[in-house]
C-alpha cells in the first residue's frame, strides 16, 4: 500500500466524525483521491503532501469527467476534511467559486426519472442486488435503504417502517403501500431475506455496497437515484390528478388556487415520503 493511501487510512481510523455510513463513504473517497493523484502523476505522496497544485489537479479531473456539481461538492468537503485532520486548511480556497465549480442547480423541470425493467434485473446475477433494485424503483428508497432493508421488520402490513439506521440523517421513515405490485415486491423479499436485511449473511453493508456498485455497473444501470425520481413523479400524479412539471405536466405559476393548494399538500407528502424536511427539495424531483 502506498504512502499516501496508509496514512489517510490511518487519519479515518483515528477520527471517527460522523455515521457509519459517512465515515465508510469518506474513507471510500480518500482511497479514490489518492489513488487519482498517483495516476495524475503525484508519486510518493504523504498525508501532509497536500499542496493547492494537488486540489487543482484533482478538480480538474473531476470537471473532466463531468460528474455532477453535487458530486463534485461532496468530494471538496471530503478533501476539506483530509485538509482540517493535518492543519492545512489554507491549501483549500473557502470557496468552490474560486475552482470554477458551479453552483448546484436545485430545480429543474427537465425529468431525471429512470427505471428497471426485468430485461435489466436480468443482467444482475446477485438475488440481493436485484430485490434492493426493485424496492427503490417500488418505494422511492436510496440506495442504502435499499440494501439494509429487513423486511421482517419493515412491513407493517399498509405501509413499510425505515430504521433511523437505515436513513439519511438518521430519521424514522414510513412510505405507504398502496398498491399490489408493491406488495408482490415486498412478498418476495420477505421469502429472500428473511428476518435479515438484503445483505449475504457472510458480508456486511459496505462490501454488500461494493458488489451493488459493480454489478449495477456492469449491467450498464447508473444513476440508480432516478428511481426516486420515478417515485416521486408517479406520486405527485396520483395525488394530483396531472403529471408534475418535470414530467411534462404545468408549471406552478399557472394552478388556479384550488390546483396549487392541491399541489402544495402533495409536494408535502412526497416529502416526507422521500425522507426530506423541506418541502422546497420535492422540486429537484417534480419541478416546479
Amino acid at each position: 500500500m502506498r504512502d499516501l493511501n496508509y496514512q489517510l487510512k490511518q487519519i479515518c481510523r483515528r477520527n471517527r466524525d460522523g455515521s457509519y455510513s459517512t465515515q465508510s463513504k469518506r474513507h471510500h473517497h480518500l482511497m479514490m483521491m489518492a489513488n487519482q493523484l498517483y495516476d495524475l502523476g503525484f508519486h510518493g505522496m504523504k498525508s501532509r503532501s497536500l499542496k493547492p497544485k494537488h486540489v487543482d489537479a484533482l478538480v480538474k479531473h473531476w470537471m473532466q469527467q463531468e460528474l455532477a456539481v453535487g458530486t463534485i461538492k461532496n468530494r471538496m468537503s471530503v478533501l476539506r476534511w483530509w485538509a482540517e485532520k493535518v492543519a492545512k486548511q489554507n491549501v483549500i480556497a473557502r470557496s468552490n467559486e474560486h475552482y470554477g465549480i458551479p453552483d448546484r442547480q436545485f430545480v429543474s423541470n427537465t425529468s431525471k426519472a429512470t427505471g428497471v425493467t426485468v430485461q435489466d434485473l436480468d443482467k444482475i446475477k446477485d438475488p440481493y442486488v436485484r430485490m434492493s433494485l426493485e424496492l427503490q424503483q417500488a418505494f422511492g428508497l436510496r440506495r442504502e435503504e435499499a440494501i439494509k432493508f429487513s423486511p421482517d421488520y419493515a412491513d407493517r402490513g399498509d405501509h413499510i417502517r425505515l430504521k433511523p439506521s437505515w436513513t439519511k440523517g438518521g430519521k424514522e421513515r414510513v412510505v405507504p403501500v398502496r398498491t399490489d405490485q408493491q406488495r408482490e415486491v415486498l412478498q418476495r423479499a420477505h421469502q429472500l431475506a428473511g428476518r435479515r436485511a438484503l445483505i449475504p449473511a457472510d458480508l456486511n453493508y459496505v462490501q454488500q455496497l461494493r458488489v451493488y456498485e459493480r454489478l449495477t455497473a456492469n449491467a450498464g444501470l447508473s444513476k440508480m437515484h432516478g428511481l426516486r425520481h420515478a417515485y416521486a413523479q408517479a406520486r405527485y400524479e396520483e395525488l394530483t390528478g396531472w403529471k408534475s412539471p418535470a414530467a411534462g405536466g404545468p408549471v406552478s405559476k399557472v394552478l388556479s388556487p384550488g390546483q396549487k393548494v392541491m399541489d402544495r399538500q402533495a409536494r408535502r407528502t412526497i416529502s416526507l415520503e422521500l425522507g426530506h424536511i423541506r418541502e422546497q427539495i420535492t422540486s429537484v424531483y417534480v419541478g416546479r
